[in-house]
């Protein structure tokens, strides 16, 4: 039941930060300047925000790999002591 919550404080912690940063970026960049550029820029600023996001998963999951594997450790120790407190009595 504890993993459940720290994944859903987690989950809920990046979300929030990605919410947060994007607001901030997109309210940061205002100007009353036309923005006329050509469809090969527009093409180009694409491809670089789709290499960012594609290089953004393999991170993410990482990090939730990471996440479970101290969860799994923390419950192995705590089984651990648990097994070895009742060998003792």
């Amino acid at each position: 039941m504890k993993t459940k919550q720290t994944l859903i404080a987690v989950y809920s912690a990046v979300a929030l930060s990605l919410l947060t940063s994007s607001a901030a970026l997109a309210s940061s960049g205002t100007s009353s300047k036309v923005f006329i550029s050509g469809p090969l820029i527009l093409l180009f600023l694409g491809f670089c925000a789709m290499v960012v996001v594609i290089q953004c998963v393999p991170a993410i999951i990482t990090l939730y790999g990471i996440i479970t594997g101290a969860v799994d450790k923390e419950k192995a120790d705590e089984t651990k002591t648990l097994g070895n407190s009742i060998q003792h009595h």
